[in-house]
């Protein structure tokens, strides 16, 4: 993965610093999820970030970590 630098504002970097230690991320990797999360969030504008971030996140579990959806059991009247 090749890397560039770019200049962002330091209030900015300084709530990544935040957000990435709550996160168990880099300040790079929190950065890189929120802007997955924004662009996500303009390409489907019908869609809540929070919903979007979640399913980000989700998808980036290991399969291995994963269980299996079971729909509940039709109750029989």
């Amino acid at each position: 993965m090749s890397t560039v630098s770019v200049r962002i504002d330091e209030s900015l970097v300084s709530a990544a610093r935040a957000a990435a230690k709550a996160e168990f991320r880099t300040v790079q990797g929190q950065v890189e999820f929120w802007a997955k999360v924004g662009r996500a969030a303009l390409d489907n504008p019908d869609l809540p970030a929070s919903f979007i971030a979640e399913s980000l996140m989700s998808m980036a579990e290991p399969r291995e970590d994963s269980t299996v959806f079971v729909p509940r059991s039709t109750t029989k009247a």
